[in-house]
């Protein structure tokens, strides 16, 4: 038997549930629960997510330590964001991508976390996005120019704010602001503040701070009606500026070497 699977047994009696009870309370089938307590299927990284938050364990406890009457928990790393994610799944038990449509952005600010108001948003599932917990953000207005007001963006959920890398994009859901799609402007450190910038140099950056973020979404791909246009073809005024441009990146090139 596993770590994994001999921690879930361990926990559900913990808290005196049967494996129907228990698979009530987390989403899933009752054949799931005695499948993964009894070593016959793993459950997958977002499950496993799911559990630790419901039990009360870090994740990384829940995967690596034999959890039993005589464990301590070790202290939660530092930022790490867990909490209750709400999700959907599909007949053969895969995750939909909830799709938050520009009219419903206000509405999501309050039910993000509620399981009936996320059941009810539209979904759809794509193959391609696997691993990971991913949903589907309608973008408004032109700050992110050239990437067209109405475009979908497809998110995947950042559990560790830690994580966030300066110059991606991505979706964040905060009490102030709403939902944006912006691109991170500094490194996120001990959730102070975030600075968010558009693509459009008409809009200016500016900062929120981590205690009014809600979620925070790494944009994956996008959707969108607006098809790119032809790259048009060169012109003698626009080779020239091309070579002028070598010319000089190559004289500075020997300027610095000389020095």
């Amino acid at each position: 038997m596993s770590i994994i699977s001999q921690n879930i047994k361990f926990l559900r009696k913990k808290k005196g549930l049967t494996q129907q009870a228990f698979a009530d309370e987390v989403g899933i089938k009752r054949s799931l629960v005695g499948a993964y307590e009894e070593d016959r299927a793993d459950p997958k990284y977002d499950l496993l997510k799911k559990l630790a938050v419901y039990f009360d364990v870090s994740l990384d406890d829940f995967i690596n330590e034999t959890i039993d009457e005589n464990w301590a928990p070790k202290p939660k790393s530092e930022g790490s964001n867990l909490r209750i994610l709400s999700i959907t799944v599909d007949k053969e038990d895969n995750e939909n991508i909830e799709m938050v449509p520009v009219k419903a952005s206000a509405g999501y600010l309050n039910g993000y976390a509620d399981p009936e108001y996320v059941s009810k948003l539209p979904k759809f599932y794509l193959p391609m996005f696997k691993q990971g917990t991913y949903r589907a953000f309608e973008i408004n207005g032109d700050s992110m120019l050239p990437l067209q007001s109405g475009s979908i963006i497809i998110g995947e959920y950042l559990e560790r704010w830690g994580d966030i890398k300066q110059g991606d994009t991505y979706v964040v859901v905060s009490k102030s602001e709403g939902v944006v799609y912006k691109r991170i402007g500094n490194k996120f450190k001990d959730n102070k503040k975030l600075k968010l910038v558009s693509d459009n140099p008409v809009y200016d950056p500016y900062e929120i701070s981590g205690e009014d973020i809600l979620e925070i979404w790494k944009a994956k791909g996008y959707f969108s009606t607006h098809l790119p246009e032809p790259t048009p073809e060169p012109t003698m005024e626009s080779l020239t500026g091309m070579m002028t441009q070598m010319q000089r990146s190559i004289a500075d090139l020997q300027k610095n070497s000389n020095n």
